[in-house]
């Protein structure tokens, strides 16, 4: 099965990820984005290098998305002891991907400095262009303080930037932000929260591109690389979890493509744990309140990340409804039990079964007779649906998996 879809508004809704903290968003990448676009325009790029600007910008800090600490130091423009390590962690995570590993160098090159070879070896034109312009406007963003009128902001912000013109920064590319920074609506558009979506309508220009269930496949195992690198006691969880949900949809009669996007579901029903900071992720002993109550936004954040992208409707219930249980008390929405889909349902005894079977900083892997023991009791007690239980402990295709057992510490 293909898709026509704005390739733009898909990467739109993923950055939105690489955004998530425990108070919210905080569009560094879309203002990125903006800034990125705006000089670009100055400078008459071609198409088809905006669009990838646009899109690199979108993601250019995916390689620090797993780690709470180094992106909140980066947002902060706080010193890190290697700044350029989550640069080739997002080349690494996109380099192989047919979709998007045209933005892998760009992400790769875009903390090189102007007039300095280290890391990279690249110097001035050497450089990416795309690369060259991502660097400015990340620093431009980061610069940006909530804490004072924007339109008083902008000679300092400016300054910063022209005092690093010709050594960290492209001067012809300086040179085109004080163009474009005489605008005071460049600067009221970049802290004016409802002026994105003008701007990602903008951006529809692009056009739609042709995409198979297999691409959003492929994009959502990076995604899971990501989500499962948030703890080390979940490395191959959300991969795991989409095996078994790929199994028990097949055991349901679903199609090939359906059991695909219950594989897409089952490695990004996490997704909003980016939200989480890994300290509370990796805690060996039980949460307080507060923690519980930030763990419990992730299915929220995976719900409206998802249903923002145009066919995924389905797959965003799916995958964030994993934490709604039959007896109607589950979180964070609180489901009836007849408005919780098969689907749904299935990720959900996928992700307890998967949990019980793992390390956790809190047990060690819980054995065979221990996890269906807990998953009949939940069961019993309306939390999980039993048929879907039953069909679980009947597969001992999956059950005996060399795939499974290599993914799980299951015994």
């Amino acid at each position: 099965m293909t898709v026509m879809i704005y390739l733009t508004n898909l990467l739109r809704a993923f950055s939105m990820a690489l955004e998530l903290s425990s108070g919210g968003l905080s569009r560094h990448h879309w203002r990125t984005a903006l800034i990125s676009s705006r000089i670009a325009t100055q400078l008459g790029l071609p198409f088809q290098e905006c669009r990838a600007l646009i899109h690199a910008a979108l993601l250019h800090d995916i390689g620090a998305a797993s780690s709470w600490e180094e992106k909140n130091s980066l947002r902060a423009n706080l010193p890190l002891p290697d700044y350029h390590r989550h640069a080739e962690q997002g080349y690494l995570l996109l380099k192989d991907s047919p979709t998007l590993g045209e933005l892998a160098c760009p992400i790769l090159h875009h903390h090189d400095h102007w007039d300095d070879s280290d890391p990279s070896g690249l110097v001035k034109d050497d450089i990416p262009l795309i690369s060259r312009i991502i660097n400015l406007a990340d620093t431009c963003e980061i610069l940006l303080s909530n804490k004072t009128f924007i339109l008083d902001q902008r000679s300092q912000i400016l300054d910063v930037l022209i005092s690093k013109s010709g050594t960290v920064f492209d001067p012809t590319l300086v040179k085109a932000l004080l163009e474009v920074g005489k605008q005071e609506s460049f600067w009221l558009d970049l802290t004016n929260p409802y002026y994105y979506e003008t701007f990602f309508q903008n951006l529809n220009q692009f056009g739609k591109v042709r995409v198979s269930v297999d691409d959003i496949l492929e994009f959502a195992q990076i995604f899971a690389t990501i989500i499962d690198r948030t703890s080390t006691f979940t490395a191959n969880h959300s991969r795991s979890v989409a095996e078994v949900s790929a199994v028990l949809a097949q055991a349901k009669k679903y199609s090939a493509t359906e059991i695909k996007m219950m594989r897409i579901a089952g490695l990004l029903h996490d997704l909003g744990k980016l939200a989480v900071p890994n300290a509370i992720l990796e805690k060996p002993g039980k949460l307080s309140a507060y923690e519980y109550s930030v763990i419990k936004q992730h299915p929220y954040y995976t719900y409206h990340i998802l249903s923002q992208i145009e066919g995924f409707e389905i797959i965003a219930e799916w995958a964030a409804y994993h934490h709604e249980t039959l007896d109607g008390q589950g979180y964070p929405f609180r489901v009836e039990p007849d408005q919780i889909r098969l689907g749904s349902r299935i990720v959900a005894v996928a992700d307890i079964f998967v949990a019980l079977s793992e390390h956790r900083p809190y047990r060690p892997p819980l054995n065979r007779q221990q996890v269906q023991k807990i998953m009949y009791d939940m069961a019993d007690h309306h939390k999980l649906d039993k048929e879907l239980v039953d069909d679980l402990w009947q597969c001992t295709e999956l059950l005996n998996s060399p795939k499974l057992h290599q993914l799980l510490s299951f015994n």
